[in-house]
């Protein structure tokens, strides 16, 4: 699926201190990144990029257009995704990562603002942040191409078939000598003499030596 960059303004960090600083509840390490969108309309994000810098958990949260009359609410779209599988080791610290709508708990429709909470809860790191942050929305949706099979794109020349008589004589060759046999029948017969002639007559006579040996 296509995508396309949304020009987005990043503010700078905000620090937070999560629950009570004079008891154990007290988490600190956390930051707040607000993700402005001053020249685009509201949109349908697709996808978030960024390269780790220990961050240990992110939460997103996202304000979305509803109407003329009514205020837009934040709402939480991801909630402690994990960066770093431990925080006080460097695995994932400094990973690339690609977050996309169908991991939001949320529809990413319509947004006009996001908050990125980035939280450290590791002591050993001096400082965390998310670096090269990239917001994408849905590109324009191409119409599909039609594809046609090889044998129709690439049309063979048109075969003739085969002679059904291969290897017999030429049909007009054998015509023409039937004709001539029934011609020259024609004329043997022509030539036959039509009286019948008798066994034991010669000229018209009988022989009586041959009548004898009969």
């Amino acid at each position: 699926m296509s995508r396309v960059p949304v020009a987005c303004h990043v503010k700078g960090t905000v620090a937070l201190q999560v629950g009570d600083v004079r008891t154990s509840q007290g988490r600190p390490g956390v930051l707040v990144i607000d993700v402005t969108f001053p020249s685009v309309a509201p949109f349908e994000l697709q996808e978030i990029t960024f390269k780790n810098y220990y961050t240990a958990f992110l939460s997103i949260r996202v304000r979305q257009y509803t109407s003329m009359h009514a205020t837009a609410k934040w709402v939480t779209c991801l909630r402690d995704y994990c960066l770093m599988p431990d925080p006080h080791s460097e695995e994932g610290a400094q990973e690339y990562v690609s977050l996309f709508k169908h991991q939001m708990l949320c529809d990413m429709s319509r947004v006009l603002e996001l908050r990125l909470i980035l939280r450290q809860p590791s002591p050993l790191w001096l400082s965390f942040t998310v670096e090269e942050l990239q917001i994408y929305q849905q590109g324009p949706k191409s119409s599909p191409s039609i594809t046609f099979p090889k044998w129709l794109s690439h049309p063979v020349p048109c075969e003739q078939p085969a002679p059904l008589l291969e290897g017999l004589p030429d049909p007009s060759r054998v015509s023409s000598e039937v004709q001539q046999m029934w011609a020259l029948t024609e004329m043997i017969r022509a030539s036959h003499t039509s009286t019948r002639i008798g066994r034991f007559d010669v000229d018209g006579c009988y022989d009586l030596n041959l009548l004898s040996y009969t």
